[in-house]
């Protein structure tokens, strides 16, 4: 994934549509609605304008299939990008914006601030004794 301005503008909103299709890998949009919506307190027609600006965002692809009624045809939401993919352009992103930059006071305050568990704890001193000593 680049990092295009397109993609570092995903809305809190869109994320919350994203969490819910990298969970499900696929859905079409009534899942999404029914899925999202209820949570969110949102309307059918915001879910639909958040999944359009995601593919216009080049975030999902959109496929039309055939409903059970034969007649009806279903838009399925497809992510383009692992979650992985998303929260490294967005964490890069955040990090320039909110600490210049600065891996060591992010992860210092997100230590400080946080509510870490005592095993959180210990993978953290883990990750972190894994380093090299450059």
């Amino acid at each position: 994934m680049s990092k295009s301005k397109k993609t570092e503008k995903i809305s809190d909103s869109e994320w919350k549509i994203m969490h819910f299709l990298w969970e499900k890998n696929r859905a079409s949009a009534n899942e999404t609605v029914e899925a999202v919506c209820p949570e969110n307190d949102w309307t059918p027609q915001t879910v639909r304008t958040l999944l359009t600006r995601l593919v216009d965002k080049g975030i999902l692809k959109v496929e039309k299939e055939r409903g059970k009624e034969k007649e009806h045809l279903n838009c399925v939401y497809t992510p383009l990008y692992s979650r992985k993919q998303c929260v490294r352009v967005h964490g890069e992103s955040f990090l320039q914006r909110v600490f210049a930059g600065n891996t060591s006071e992010l992860l210092v305050h997100f230590v400080q601030e946080g509510d870490l568990t005592p095993e959180q704890i210990k993978k953290l001193r883990r990750l972190l004794e894994e380093l090299p000593d450059d």
